[in-house]
Parts: structure tokens; sequence; C-alpha cells
């Protein structure tokens, strides 16, 4: 398989980002191509994924791409989103052209496409999620994302090979971590719900209810024709909860999405430095995808 990035022109801002984030990442699987493109309004975030001409991610505002983020607590406070690094930006940016995160490093080498993401908190101080304040005292945080994507791997070719590193900070000692390593907001089309059983190797239906559970999780279009899931080989750490895979349907936004969570608890303050997630986007057809993460399971192992 061959990829390729171009690099396209940055739109002209009122305060242009010090690295440019727009490029456009491609290759084939299944012999059609893809196209991956990461945009500066997003900080590097992954804008759009296109496979034989279909759009996969519902972008729109700096929440609906695919990408990370983390939920943390703040002297054991914890509620969600207010405390929120999150990739592609903050609440306050909505449709707007600039990101609150800012991307520091992007490169292509060897085949994969890695930025580097000082991200934004989703709360602006002084906001509120579900009746609770934010707790993060800026806008933009400490925390760092890095992430490193290419089109295939060897002897699979329908998956995105997705690796993740979050470092977490020392200002603000967190003792529980929410790690949505890897969320993707895709189209009301795909509003087929699956997970993948390992001992059948097949997908099944799932019944219509948000929330996570220990299978992957693929949500395709009703013809089959185009899916996407997700897939870790990682194992929670001895003592955290299993990993967990998310199914989700935003009725009011017309938008779907599905996660890869892994959660970090303990009473003494987590220790900083680097927290790293390999992940596999599974993408093709429903078939494509089932037969994808039946050689993954195969070859890792069930979660």
């Amino acid at each position: 398989m061959k990829a390729l990035l171009l690099l396209l022109p940055a739109c002209v801002l009122a305060q242009a980002p010090v690295v440019s984030g727009d490029a456009e990442f491609s290759g084939f699987i299944g012999g059609k191509p893809l196209v991956i493109r990461t945009t500066s309004r997003l900080a590097g975030a992954i804008d759009s994924v296109k496979w034989a001409g279909v759009e996969f991610i519902d972008s729109h505002d700096h929440g609906r791409q695919l990408q990370s983020a983390i939920n943390a607590d703040i002297d054991g406070v914890y509620h969600v989103e207010c405390y929120n690094p999150t990739e592609a930006g903050s609440v306050v940016d909505a449709l707007g052209p600039k990101s609150t995160s800012r991307l520091e490093m992007i490169s292509f080498k060897d085949g994969a496409l890695s930025t580097r993401t000082r991200m934004a908190y989703w709360l602006a101080p002084g906001m509120k999620s579900g009746g609770y304040a934010a707790l993060n005292r800026e806008l933009l945080s400490n925390h760092v994302l890095t992430k490193q994507v290419s089109i295939g791997r060897p002897g699979m070719d329908h998956v995105l090979d997705y690796k993740v590193s979050f470092t977490v900070p020392a200002d603000r000692p967190h003792k529980f971590l929410q790690v949505e390593a890897l969320t993707g907001y895709m189209p009301w089309s795909f509003s087929e719900e699956l997970r993948f059983d390992a001992k059948t190797s097949t997908l099944i239906p799932l019944a219509r209810q948000n929330g996570e559970i220990r299978d992957p999780v693929v949500l395709s279009m009703p013809s089959g024709t185009h899916a996407m899931g997700i897939f870790t080989p990682d194992r929670p750490l001895a003592g955290q909860p299993p990993v967990g895979y998310g199914r989700f349907k935003f009725d009011q936004a017309q938008v779907v999405k599905w996660n890869c969570v892994f959660r970090l608890k303990q009473s003494e303050p987590i220790k900083p430095g680097d927290y790293s997630f390999q992940l596999y986007v599974v993408i093709g057809s429903r078939e494509d995808c089932r037969r994808t993460l039946e050689a993954l399971v195969r070859e890792f192992g069930a979660r």
C-alpha cells in the first residue's frame, strides 16, 4: 500500500497557528481509495475519513471528530467534562476556524502521520456541564497528546494502525483518569450497532442503549456496504476496570459515535508521565470489519 501526505494551503486566520495542521493522508484499502484529512481548525485532529467516496466522520464543532480526550478529577472531585482536555479544541471554539488546542508538530515519515497537540479544556473556566462547574482555571491544558496513524499493517488491509500517547502533567495531580483513547463521530446513516463476538467470530446486533460493553463495537450502514469499528490489544493495568467499548446515538444532533475507554483509579496521586495505547480502527464493509476483527482477536486474543 502506498500512502501520500499532501500539505494544503492554510486558511488565512486572524491568528494563524504556529504549525499548520492542514494535511491529507491517503492510500488504498480493499483496492478502494482512502483519504484522511487533518485541519488547522482542529489542531491537527482528524476531520475527515473517506473510503470509496463515502464520508465516515461527522465533523461539526470541535468535539465531533476522530480524536482523543481525557476526563480527570481534581482533589477527588470528578464530573464528566469538568476537567476534560480534548484534542480538537474547546466548546467555546464552536464552529469557528480556530482551535484553542495547540498543534505543536505534524509530520509524515515511514508511512505514518504523526502529530503532537497540547489539548484545550473542553469547558472554559466558569462554564458548567450537567450543573457542575469547570475545574480547570485556564483554556489551554498542560496535557499533551501524541498520535501516529498509518493505513494498514502487514497482512491486514482494512485497518488504521492508530497509536496514542497522553503526557499527564504534574501541575494538578489526579487520582482518577478516564481516557477516551479514541472516539469516532459518524454520520446518522451508520445506524446499525454491532458487537464482535470472539467465540463465534460474528457481528451481533446490539439493543439500542447508549453505553459501554466489553466487546469491540462496529457501526455500520444497514446495507453493510460501509462500516467502522474499534479494537485494542491493550489490557487494563492490574486491579483497574476492563476496557470499555462504547456506542452512542444523539437524536437531536443526528450523529452516532463509538469509543474505546481506559480508566485508572487509585488512592494515591497517579504518576505523571506518558500513558500510551495501541488501537486498530477497522474500516470497510461490514464483512471486511468482521474478518479484520477475527484476525485481530486471533493475533492478540480477546480482551
